[in-house]
């Protein structure tokens, strides 16, 4: 690497020479693609098949570097899980970086340079970009947006509209561990812990559900965690979603911190787990095929979906038999973790 300062300034932001050789020497020395000429304005793609999935997000995660990862990979991550869990393999991402004046060009190097292993362990192209410099104290060091394409290849239609009374809903495995690992990295309670982020691609996992026939819907639980997209599907399909706590996978050191500090795993954000609903038929299929692969080790079903009078809701039965109405996530327990 030649490029000199060792700090971002706003003249890396400014259009000439110190913005080129950030580009150069930082972002395209670890994005660069053989076969998309990514110096054009606007980036020639070959689509394959006649269908494409289309997402957008945006990361702000604090520590940027974490244990399992960092904002890098997490935006990887986070953008072409979202094209997975919709039944598509992805192809291409466009990357917008937001840079703090000040911020230390070695940490964005590694940052960048995480964000290109984990594109390219799953195949997939950085085809365009872009890089603004923000000025000291109008941001959290780096902020990242991406923009993902993927191709359709997911054999039947997936979404809530093919949800129904009595299907069987799976996670791929236990909750909890990119929030709290996340936290434990801040160090803000004085808890250090060896607990790793799941922040991994769940491409592996979809491919596999294909060839399982009755799967109805998938979606990773990011924000909000397990009880936000069960809350989703409730409010889709005016279905009861019933949860079986002594089935849900959560990690004993999870459990230890969230039970210290007041967090409920269910709400926590997961970055490399599928939440999926699949016929009751089906079910032990698709286990099956989740536990094949790297991640879904420890796949379980948790519960089901049922109709039921009265407005519908999410429920959860307790460990000791009760039952827990599990109210729809309002204030943030653990802000910019994703």
């Amino acid at each position: 690497m030649t490029l000199q300062d060792s700090h971002i300034s706003l003249a890396h932001g400014n259009g000439g020479r110190f913005m080129r050789e950030l580009i150069d020497e930082v972002f395209a020395r670890h994005l660069a693609s053989d076969t998309l000429d990514t110096t054009a304005d606007a980036v020639r793609l070959s689509l394959p098949g006649e269908e494409i999935r289309f997402t957008t997000d945006g990361f702000t995660v604090q520590p940027l570097e974490f244990p399992g990862g960092s904002i890098g990979s997490l935006a990887v991550h986070g953008t072409t899980n979202d094209l997975a869990v919709a039944g598509a393999d992805p192809l291409y991402l466009s990357l917008n970086a937001f840079i703090e004046e000040g911020f230390d060009v070695a940490q964005l190097e590694r940052i960048v340079a995480d964000l290109g292993r984990a594109a390219s362990e799953i195949g997939v192209s950085v085809a365009a970009g872009d890089t603004k410099v923000l000025p000291r104290g109008q941001g959290g060091g780096i902020y990242l947006a991406t923009t993902g394409i993927g191709v359709l290849r997911h054999p039947t239609p997936l979404g809530m509209k093919q949800i129904r009374d009595g299907d069987a809903i799976l996670v791929s495995g236990p909750l909890g561990d990119h929030g709290i690992s996340v936290m434990l990295a801040r160090e803000q309670f004085g808890l250090r812990g060896d607990i790793i982020s799941d922040a991994s691609s769940v491409l592996g996992i979809t491919c596999a559900m294909r060839e399982v026939p009755g799967i109805r819907f998938m979606r990773d639980p990011t924000r909000g965690g397990l009880v936000s997209v069960a809350h989703e599907i409730a409010r889709a399909t005016g279905l009861t979603v019933a949860l079986d706590e002594p089935a849900i996978p959560v990690r004993p050191a999870v459990r230890t911190v969230c039970d210290m500090l007041g967090y409920d795993p269910y709400y926590l954000a997961c970055e490399g787990r599928v939440v999926a609903v699949v016929d009751p038929g089906s079910a032990q299929d698709a286990l099956s095929a989740m536990r094949r692969q790297s991640g879904g080790e420890l796949a379980e079903v948790i519960g089901c979906v049922r109709q039921q009078s009265g407005e519908a809701c999410v429920s959860l039965k307790t460990e000791v038999g009760g039952l827990r109405f599990l109210q729809e996530l309002e204030d943030d327990p653990l802000p910019r973790i994703c």
